[in-house]
């Protein structure tokens, strides 16, 4: 009955495919696992990595090179 429970609690926890397995292990280490995109300061687009402000319709960020995913 122990070994039962210990299962079922077990696989209601565990991620359900690679792509979760991977996103659970570097999360657990600190890294960012979502899809980030430019953020927004006012009128302009921010680049998230370094801070730079662009103008709407930039693909790129042309201080870093960081480009949105």
């Amino acid at each position: 009955m122990l070994v039962w429970h210990i299962i079922t609690c077990m696989s209601s926890s565990a991620p359900s495919s690679d792509d979760d397995v991977f996103d659970e292990f570097l999360s657990d280490r600190g890294h960012e696992t979502e899809i980030v995109g430019w953020e927004r300061s006012y009128n302009k687009l921010q680049c998230p990595e370094c801070g730079a402000l662009h103008e709407e319709g930039t693909a790129r960020c042309s201080v870093c090179d960081w480009r949105p995913n």
